[in-house]
């Protein structure tokens, strides 16, 4: 099944919903990190609601990034996404190796820990939106719907999940998100509640050969619902260049420069989110250190 992202909404305006499908994108990203199957989950699942909110941007140079901040020993885990639910990540520490939970699941929660998760969203304004609520769970998909409680007011459900298979790589993978908008009545809350009560988890349904579609009607089956044609295909794409490197070195400033130029006489920079390196040599260190302040 191909990674696809498709979305719909009540006839009355009450509610709406996202479902995404995301094999080949949590895939792509356990390949570029290396990453154990905890850290693979985890990422993932951030991946997953990043694409899922990018849907949710109007222009093609908005953003939103995802950073789980927490004192668990997966480190930093972050997530951005573009309009078009292109993502990049990484996690600080890949090489994550838990016992699962009492679940029998992966020990995601333990590898986040406690701390601050940080919403950032740049819509092109003179300073991009951050949003801040501390760590609830570690599990990703109710921490979010914390933030979309607490930072953004709206009442929203999201399932998340990635199955990992015998070889460590991804199985199955995805997520949905349904939130309800100013029209929904109470009533129209507590059906989503009680669905949420027996929903299996994704991975079970894409496992039993569920599409996005048939997630996304099945998830609101007690309302009256139209899936919107403008269906996309989320993928983990990183944005990184030598040019966007080169004005990183830049922006560090002149002696930082002088420095590096002294006594390296070279400088190697890696993209935290695809591992690409990029090598300037002396000339160019000069010539960065003419354009910087």
């Amino acid at each position: 099944m191909s990674d696809i992202l498709v979305r719909g909404q009540s006839t009355d305006g009450a509610i709406r919903i996202f479902v995404a499908v995301t094999t080949e994108l949590a895939e792509n990203a356990r390949k570029v990190h290396n990453t154990y199957p905890v850290a693979t989950a985890a990422l993932g699942r951030t991946l997953t609601v990043a694409a899922i909110m990018g849907q949710n941007l109007k222009n093609d140079t908005d953003s939103v990034t995802i950073q789980f901040m927490g004192d668990g020993p997966i480190g930093n885990l972050v997530a951005v996404t573009d309009n078009k639910s292109h993502v990049r990540g990484y996690v600080s520490n890949p090489y994550v190796d838990l016992p699962l939970n009492s679940k029998g699941k992966f020990d995601v929660g333990g590898a986040v820990g406690h701390g601050q998760l940080n919403v950032i969203s740049d819509l092109g304004l003179k300073e991009p939106y951050c949003g801040q609520v501390p760590i609830v769970t570690g599990e990703i998909a109710e921490d979010m719907t914390y933030y979309f409680a607490k930072s953004e007011q709206v009442p929203t459900a999201i399932g998340l999940g990635v199955l990992v298979d015998t070889d460590c790589s991804v199985k199955y993978s995805g997520g949905f998100m349904i939130q309800l908008m100013p029209e929904a009545t109470e009533e129209t809350a507590g059906i989503i509640e009680d669905k949420m009560k027996t929903v299996p988890p994704v991975t079970q349904m894409l496992q039993d050969g569920m599409t996005a579609e048939d997630i996304l009607f099945y998830l609101t089956d007690e309302f009256s619902m139209i899936m919107q044609n403008d269906t996309v295909k989320p993928e983990y794409k990183c944005t990184c260049s030598r040019e966007r490197m080169k004005n990183a070195v830049i922006s560090v400033g002149k002696k930082e420069i002088r420095d590096i130029i002294d006594v390296d006489g070279k400088c190697e920079i890696e993209c935290r989110f695809c591992n690409n390196k990029y090598t300037f040599d002396k000339t160019e260190l000069e010539e960065m250190y003419e354009k910087a302040k």
